[in-house]
């Protein structure tokens, strides 16, 4: 089954943002830098102390969140800043809408389902400008 939760990316105070977000919602936030995944080498030293991942969860609410990683090549802006965050367990069914999802996609920035050490990992923005991000376990 997939879910859909809103996806916020920050410029540098993800931390901050989500820290906030928690005092008003209450729950459970899970804070992940780069620097605790194996994905750190991929990306200069001075991003390490970012937020790779970060995940509010109270009750009904969820939303997910990161720090920009895409600097200096794209520079945040409006309307840049927040996606739909797609995950599920079922590759199958993550790549059937992905692949829906994805005819008249911008290509500058399409990233097609892939492998990453959490697991599959893509995203685009479709034809109408809605920018998708999806999360999923590894193809078996």
């Amino acid at each position: 089954m997939l879910r859909c939760t809103p996806f916020l990316l920050f410029d540098g105070d993800c931390k901050d943002a989500m820290t906030f977000y928690h005092e008003c919602f209450g729950g459970k936030l899970t804070l992940t830098r780069l620097a605790d995944t194996p994905m750190k080498d991929s990306f200069p030293k001075e991003k390490w102390e970012m937020l790779i991942n970060a995940n509010l969860k109270s009750g009904g609410i969820e939303i997910s969140a990161s720090d920009w990683m895409a600097s200096p090549q794209y520079e945040p802006k409006q309307g840049d800043t927040y996606s739909i965050f797609v995950s599920g367990q079922d590759h199958d069914e993550l790549k059937k809408v992905f692949d829906k999802l994805s005819k008249g996609a911008e290509k500058d920035r399409f990233q097609d389902l892939h492998d990453m050490p959490f697991g599959t990992y893509g995203q685009l923005t479709d034809k109408f400008g809605t920018r998708w991000i999806f999360k999923g376990d590894r193809k078996k």
